[in-house]
C-alpha cells in the first residue's frame, strides 16, 4: 500500500523500516519516577532543615515540610514516622557523617597535629557553619529544654562524638611532642566555643538590621582563633618559657 505525499510516497515498508531506525533502547530512557523516588528523602531533609531553622522544631508542622518537598504528609511519613525522627535525621545528615569523617581523619593523618587542626576547623566552618545547616545549634539551644528526648540524642550523637574528635586530636599533639599537656575536654571546649557562639549571633543578630553593629569576617576570625589557640597549645622553646615565667 502507498500514500502520495508533497515529496514522493510512504508505503507501509518505508513506515516499518524509519520506526525501527529511530527506535531507542527503554534502558536508555530516563526514569524521572526512579529518581525522583531515590531523591525523595534527601529533599525532604531539606525542607525539614529549612523549616526547623525558620521557624523552630516545636512550631514546624509535618504538614508543612510535605508541602514544601512536594509530597504528600503520609508520603514523609513512609519516610520518617514522626517529626521527631526527622528532626534526629536532619541532625545525622548534616552533622553525625561530618564528625565521623573528623574522627577518621584524626587516626590516618600524617602531618603535624596544628596542620591536622587548621584542616579540622576549616572542614567543620565550610561544610557546616558557614552553611544553612548551623542553624541547626541555634534550635537546639533554644528549644532542646522541652525536648528531653532530642536533649540526650544530641549529646549522644553531637556533643560526645566531637569532644571524642577534638580532645583525639589535643591528646595526639601531646603524645607526640606538639603540645602542652593539658586538660583535654576543657581545651577541646575552648577551642570550639568561639565558633559556636559565632553560629549563634548569625542566626540570631545577625539577621536583624542593627545600627552601629560591628561587622566581622567569619574567615577571619576562624585563622585569628586559630592562631591564638594553636599558639597557647604549641610547646614553646625553653628561652620563651623562661620569658614567660619571669
Amino acid at each position: 500500500m502507498t500514500r502520495p505525499t508533497s515529496q514522493g510516497y510512504i508505503t507501509d515498508q518505508s513506515v516499518i523500516n524509519v520506526n525501527i531506525e529511530t527506535q531507542v533502547d527503554p534502558r536508555q530512557l530516563p526514569a524521572p519516577r526512579q529518581r525522583r523516588k531515590e531523591a525523595r528523602p534527601q529533599e525532604l531533609l531539606d525542607a525539614a532543615l529549612a523549616l526547623f531553622v525558620d521557624k523552630g522544631f516545636a512550631a514546624t508542622r509535618a504538614e508543612e515540610v510535605a508541602q514544601r518537598a512536594g509530597v504528600s504528609k503520609g508520603t514523609l511519613y513512609l519516610y520518617y514516622p514522626s517529626k521527631e525522627e526527622l528532626f534526629k535525621a536532619v541532625v545525622r545528615s548534616n552533622l553525625g557523617a561530618l564528625i565521623t569523617e573528623g574522627i577518621e581523619l584524626v587516626e590516618q593523618y600524617e602531618g603535624s597535629t596544628s596542620e591536622l587542626m587548621r584542616e579540622l576547623m576549616h572542614t567543620w566552618w565550610n561544610r557546616f557553619g558557614n552553611t544553612p545547616a548551623a542553624g541547626i545549634h541555634k534550635v537546639v539551644i533554644a528549644e532542646v529544654r522541652n525536648f528531653p528526648e532530642l536533649a540526650q540524642f544530641y549529646s549522644d550523637e553531637v556533643m560526645v562524638p566531637a569532644d571524642r574528635l577534638f580532645t583525639g586530636c589535643i591528646q595526639r599533639g601531646i603524645t607526640r611532642g606538639e603540645f602542652r599537656p593539658l586538660p583535654l575536654h576543657e581545651a577541646a571546649h575552648t577551642l570550639m566555643a568561639p565558633l559556636l557562639f559565632m553560629v549563634l549571633c548569625r542566626h540570631s543578630f545577625g539577621s536583624c538590621t542593627i545600627e552601629g553593629r560591628v561587622e566581622i569576617d567569619p574567615a577571619l576570625v576562624l585563622e585569628t582563633h586559630l592562631d591564638l589557640v594553636l599558639r597557647g597549645l604549641e610547646v614553646r622553646p625553653p628561652q620563651a618559657a623562661a620569658r614567660v615565667a619571669a
